[in-house]
């Protein structure tokens, strides 16, 4: 083999190398969106305890919600617009399914902290808040990519298509043993 050519053995490296690739992008793209999300989160959840005077984990569950929908529009229509849109409304259903597992994870620390501690000052709030986004960030990230935003059914088309070839070298068997 020359020194341009690839071995055998260099393939699957290409192959995990792009799909280590494009696994960084969809994190940058995720963190993107969420770290929006994350501001909208923060800003609404602040903005609704000091104007209404809510109770810290019903601001925070008001504003988790508001973030949910807005991290919606940004996963579908930046992070994950790639990915298949049919079924779309399995895909909202699950969406919402995983978010609201998320929502409860976040404020569930929240909660924990605020009720179990009496950890309850504007400082600590926002700091458990945070640690709860970022722990239900994790299991969204995973959900996501996972359930409502699948791959393109690559494996399918693969299968698909050989079926089909298989197929047709079936009827050209066929076709040639009717015609001798």
């Amino acid at each position: 083999m020359g020194s341009g050519s690839t071995s055998l053995s260099d393939k699957p490296r290409g192959t995990m190398r792009r799909q280590f690739d494009q696994l960084m992008r969809e994190i940058a793209k995720f963190g993107a969106v969420g770290g929006a999300g994350l501001l909208v989160n923060l800003l609404v959840f602040n903005l609704v305890r000091h104007i209404t005077g809510l109770q810290v984990v019903r601001a925070s569950v008001i504003a988790t919600i508001v973030a949910i929908a807005f991290n919606y529009v940004g996963f579908r229509y930046f992070t994950y617009r790639d990915r298949d849109k049919n079924g779309s409304a399995r895909e909202i259903t699950l969406f919402l399914v995983f978010s609201a597992a998320g929502l409860v994870i976040e404020n569930g620390v929240l909660f924990a902290a605020t009720y179990g501690l009496g950890w309850d000052s504007p400082l600590q709030s926002n700091i458990f808040k945070f640690l709860g986004i970022g722990l239900g960030t994790l299991f969204r990230f995973w959900s996501y990519r996972s359930w409502v935003f699948k791959a393109m059914p690559a494996g399918e088309a693969v299968a698909g298509a050989e079926s089909i070839l298989k197929e047709a070298e079936r009827q050209r068997r066929h076709d040639q043993r009717v015609n001798r």
